[in-house]
């Protein structure tokens, strides 16, 4: 078990627990992308891909951080897991394979015992992990993110193959994309890429690349420092009507609207 304090995500073999404080974004976890606003908890099954794009901090006042908690799910034994009263437990492991979002009192719960686990080491921290998985398994205030028809990822191969198409993308998301470019990375065929991409993430690539960058541009017009047009073109595009029409598309708002919203919310 392995927990640590940073401001990133990562896919591995490992379980993850990850409690995200004072900022706000997007997520990324399997098939599922949704906005976000801190304070949340997360809980992943093993080689489920997720990444977090972070647009801001709540409170800038505060550092934005992340919690993180590495662990596998028989780390006190096989025994355990299969008695009688670990039939909640053990819900939850098979849940964690398509992410679970928690709220409400169970982060509050969470929180203190992450800060906690925090200070222990050995068989004290060993029983506040369990005190923790106790709490999770118990919650009433929780979803399962991904949806019903996503692909599990149950190698490494598989989940590297798709990390390696997600850092790609979040690196050159300014800059035209193209698909054989993104092919080569794994390597396949396009053709075979567009079908591994889609199966595994209920999306095209450029639906992928379209909602990085309006999620970017939606930063940009949050921080208020660029108007529409600069916007667009600091975010991969190089057509104002297509940039419009996208933004729509993943928003349900024009960027002007989005503007006027987020203001009256703010």
């Amino acid at each position: 078990m392995e927990i640590k304090k940073y401001t990133s995500a990562r896919s591995h073999i490992n379980f993850e627990i990850a409690l995200i404080e004072n900022c706000f974004g997007k997520r990324f976890i399997g098939d599922h992308i949704e906005d976000f606003q801190g304070p949340e908890l997360v809980l992943l099954g093993s080689y489920l891909p997720h990444c977090w794009q972070y647009y801001s901090a709540i409170d800038n006042t505060v550092q934005p951080h992340v919690t993180i908690v590495h662990f596998f799910p028989d780390f006190l034994g096989q025994d355990l897991l299969q008695k009688p009263e670990a039939i909640y437990l053990n819900q939850l492991f098979e849940n964690a394979a398509k992410g679970i979002s928690f709220s409400g009192t169970t982060i509050l719960r969470a929180r203190t015992i992450l800060n906690q686990m925090l200070s222990e080491s050995g068989l004290s921290r060993a029983l506040l992990m369990l005190q923790l998985l106790d709490v999770l398994s118990l919650s009433t205030s929780c979803k399962t993110l991904s949806s019903p028809s996503f692909n599990i990822i149950e190698t490494s191969t598989e989940a590297n193959k798709i990390n390696q198409v997600f850092n790609y993308i979040f690196n050159h998301f300014k800059e035209d994309i193209s698909l054989q470019d993104v092919a080569s990375l794994i390597p396949m065929s396009p053709s075979a890429f567009c079908r591994f991409f889609k199966l595994k993430t209920n999306r095209t690539l450029s639906e992928f690349i379209k909602e990085i960058r309006v999620g970017h541009a939606a930063k940009l017009l949050m921080e208020g420092n660029h108007n529409v047009t600069e916007t667009c073109y600091k975010s991969g595009y190089n057509n104002l009507s297509n940039f419009n029409k996208h933004f729509k598309e993943v928003k349900g708002l024009s960027p002007r609207a989005f503007i006027k919203q987020y203001k009256i919310t703010a």
